[in-house]
């Protein structure tokens, strides 16, 4: 086994002192002249092809939290940071020149929240769910559903809680599905929630003459549907011929049928909010109701 199977192995990390209980120490030297591995701080080696914010955090001696942390565990998230984000303890004290390219948080983080370099998964999605925007949380707290968190634990996540984001941690794990398809369409749901008379669940199968179709998200009551739509899926003729004729299809079934760009969701939400308010509204007025 090389050395840079070794670090490989254990995460693609490793302090010096873990590496000389098993390698000669003209060995490591020899591996690091060569390039095999590679230094990250004092006594801390990584490989070169290691992800740079597991580098991050083993170079600072803390651990990838928030963001960082939910994508290390494989889960989706609405806006990948610019800087990975990396917790500290409090105590410790980190010169600017190597915080630079890095979000430090001082906290300290006990070892059973920890699962390696990161945050554990309940620690994780208790950070998520309280400290970031509501529709950051549920796009996290969606995926890792999606990604096989079982539901009692995002329930219990929640219920850990404590302090001004507690409300919005339950929140999110009420409303949190591993039916929604990607970041994208956590975010238009989030925006929907917040819409009086407004209630869509995602990717619903409605039964239509001549064939079932699943929207991204739909308001059964209403008779409203909310497509998120990506540029990634109608990037041909053949995928804008397809939904074309599906959008038609549910038109001229009597539903409303609402289409947004990913810009308008993820960079101008309150122009999404308007339409959504409107939408609702011109539903209720053609059922003789008042507007909410």
């Amino acid at each position: 086994m090389t050395l840079r199977t070794r670090v490989e192995d254990a995460g693609g990390f490793v302090t010096r002192a873990e590496l000389l209980r098993d390698v000669a120490r003209a060995e490591v030297d020899a591996a690091l002249r060569v390039g095999e591995i590679v230094a990250d701080g004092r006594g801390r080696y990584a490989t070169a092809s290691t992800d740079e914010a597991v580098r991050a955090a083993h170079r600072l001696g803390g651990v990838l939290c928030l963001t960082s942390a939910a994508l290390h565990h494989g889960w989706a998230v609405k806006h990948v940071p610019a800087e990975p984000q990396v917790a500290v303890p409090r105590n410790r004290k980190v010169a600017a020149s190597r915080r630079q390219g890095v979000r430090v948080h001082w906290r300290s983080v006990p070892d059973e929240d920890r699962c390696g370099i990161a945050t554990g998964v309940e620690a994780t999605l208790v950070q998520c769910l309280t400290q970031l925007p509501f529709d950051e949380a549920l796009a996290v707290a969606d995926s890792a559903l999606r990604e096989g968190v079982p539901p009692a634990t995002l329930r219990r996540a929640a219920l850990m809680a404590r302090g001004p984001g507690a409300p919005q941690a339950r929140r999110v794990a009420a409303e949190a599905s591993p039916d929604a398809a990607n970041p994208f369409e956590s975010a238009l749901r989030a925006v929907a929630l917040d819409v009086p008379g407004l209630r869509v669940v995602p990717q619903r199968v409605i039964a239509l003459p001549d064939r079932d179709v699943r929207p991204d998200l739909t308001d059964v009551d209403l008779g409203i549907v909310l497509e998120a739509d990506s540029f990634a899926w109608h990037g041909d003729r053949a995928a804008l011929d397809r939904d074309a004729h599906r959008y038609n299809l549910l038109v001229v079934a009597g539903w409303l049928v609402l289409r947004f760009s990913w810009e308008q969701v993820m960079l101008r939400s309150e122009e999404v909010r308007a339409v959504l308010v409107a939408a609702v509204a011109l539903v209720q007025r053609r059922a003789g109701s008042p507007a909410a």
